[in-house]
């Protein structure tokens, strides 16, 4: 991630939903993702720590949601964080990012 951009200044994506992914992520199975950072929650599927709760925030968000933050796991993330927002440019501004911010009072980045 660049060391200026909407997304180091937002963290509302990381803040929102649950992310489940499946276990060959994880850095046991040949992946990528810390074991310590995710739960199994089925035969195949594993769940970043802290996106089950309410509200949801990954444990590995570091920094305050809408100020400054980053991914403590960046190059180690897994698929559905690599592929958030990749329809929009930079990857930041889609929909699903707009409603992210939204839920923490963040405005619309346009595109």
């Amino acid at each position: 991630m660049e060391a200026d951009n909407a997304c180091t200044r937002c963290g509302a994506c990381c803040a929102s939903w649950r992310v489940d992914f499946a276990h060959a992520e994880l850095a046991s199975e040949r992946g990528h993702v810390p074991d310590a950072l995710a739960d199994r929650v089925g035969t195949a599927t594993c769940r970043m720590r802290g996106t089950d709760h309410q509200p949801p925030r990954c444990t590995a968000l570091v920094g305050r949601v809408g100020e400054r933050v980053r991914c403590a796991i960046h190059e180690w993330r897994p698929s559905p964080c690599r592929e958030f927002g990749l329809r929009a440019p930079l990857g930041i501004g889609d929909d699903a990012c707009d409603r992210a911010r939204r839920r923490h009072g963040l405005p619309a980045l346009g595109r």
